[in-house]
């Protein structure tokens, strides 16, 4: 018997983790990069962490997922 993956039922809350270069607008760009395939981002959700050195950032937002179609887009 072969066990299914879990289903998602959209609309959910959807987390995403986006790490790149750092630069001074990183999170600026990945906020409006997500905004045109999720709509609005809530900005309580967004958070913004530099690596230990300092070469990269990481921002975490949570999305409000609609479909498979919509996270195929974002990744």
């Amino acid at each position: 018997m072969s066990q299914q993956p879990p289903k998602i039922e959209f609309p959910c809350p959807y987390p995403l983790k986006v790490v790149g270069n750092s630069a001074e607008d990183f999170c600026e760009y990945v906020i409006n990069v997500l905004a045109k395939h999720a709509g609005p981002i809530d900005m309580s959700t967004v958070e913004e962490k530099p690596s230990s050195k300092g070469n990269y950032t990481s921002v975490r937002v949570t999305i409000t997922a609609t479909g498979e179609p919509q996270l195929q887009a974002l990744f």
